[in-house]
């Protein structure tokens, strides 16, 4: 009798079919069991899953909080030389090539074709968006001040760029693209903290910048001292080619970025200075390769990683 006990203990299950099999794991109804567990072993292991997650989200957000106490939201925490950025601002021009040629650098179009140069004034439109004269909201208190080399923002202010009033350079004039006459837009990269160590002084001007630059210099601190705290640009032709083919050309509102506008503390409303260059008479249907670059005691040029300079060139058929 006890060995067909044991022989009955041992007898395999008796099998069923696909769907019988499934029906029975989802419910067994002589176990009590759901999808082969019982309620209670659902319910311990729901539970550990729950203190278990709840433990480890506890644990990340106690480790974010006590990140952000190293963290000031207006200023970041590695700055000049302890940055990655560095000391020594990049300078930027605007309008950019279409994003399917990224890495171009070239602005070339179709003066007397109205659809050929549309992408170009449509760039600098978007560019200058936030340079717009803004109407302050109840409540909003406006940061822009109007600024110069006598009077420089006060604390919680911003000095205003009013693009609007650069005739030869402005929306309402298409930018002169129309008239074979465009207008390139700089500006220096913005680095926290950053002050230029301007050129105040005229008889240490550097050997390589461009004779009519340190002309100009001299002019504007005999004319008005002050007005030599300014980070100067130059834009020239690259080549001696280039040199013969750029044409004239003229800086709107000044040749450079005024020191008032500098450090960069991350205000709100700051706006970066700007400056127009505006290529009077470039020669048509020619391939122009031009560099501009910035000057203060503290850019250093470096045409291959192209530090305190930009390259780009210009072609106008």
């Amino acid at each position: 009798m006890e060995d067909k006990k044991l022989e009955q203990y041992y007898s395999p299950p008796p099998k069923l079919g696909k769907w019988e099999g499934f029906r029975i794991f989802l419910w067994n109804s002589e176990t009590g069991q759901f999808m082969g567990r019982t309620g209670a072993s659902w319910a311990k292991i729901l539970l550990f899953y729950v203190i278990f997650y709840a433990v480890l989200c506890g644990f990340f957000g106690a480790m974010l909080a006590v990140f952000y106490q190293t963290l000031d939201p207006n200023a970041p925490k590695w700055q000049l030389e302890g940055s990655l950025i560095g000391t020594n601002p990049g300078l930027g021009f605007r309008p950019m090539p279409p994003e399917s040629n990224v890495e171009s650098t070239l602005i070339w179009y179709k003066a007397s074709d109205e659809g050929n140069y549309r992408h170009w004034t449509k760039e600098l439109d978007k560019f200058l968006e936030s340079y717009k004269k803004i109407v302050p909201k109840p409540g909003v208190i406006d940061t822009r001040v109007p600024c110069d080399y006598d009077s420089p923002p006060p604390q919680g202010k911003v000095c205003n760029v009013d693009v609007e009033s650069w005739h030869l350079c402005n929306r309402n004039n298409t930018y002169n693209y129309q008239k074979s006459a465009p207008c390139i837009f700089l500006k220096l990269n913005k680095i926290f903290g950053w002050m230029p160590a301007t050129y105040n002084d005229t008889t240490d001007l550097p050997s390589n910048m461009p004779d009519d630059l340190k002309a100009h210099i001299a002019n504007e601190k005999s004319r008005k001292p002050k007005s030599v705290n300014t980070v100067w640009v130059s834009c020239e032709g690259e080549n001696p080619a280039d040199v013969e083919n750029i044409g004239p050309i003229q800086y709107i509102p000044q040749r450079g970025f005024p020191g008032y506008y500098f450090p960069f503390t991350n205000t709100p409303g700051y706006l970066s200075p700007l400056v127009a260059v505006h290529f009077e008479k470039p020669k048509y249907g020619v391939l122009i390769n031009i560099e501009c670059k910035a000057w203060a005691r503290n850019i250093h040029h470096d045409r291959f990683e192209r530090r305190g300079s930009v390259h780009f060139e210009l072609m106008v058929d």
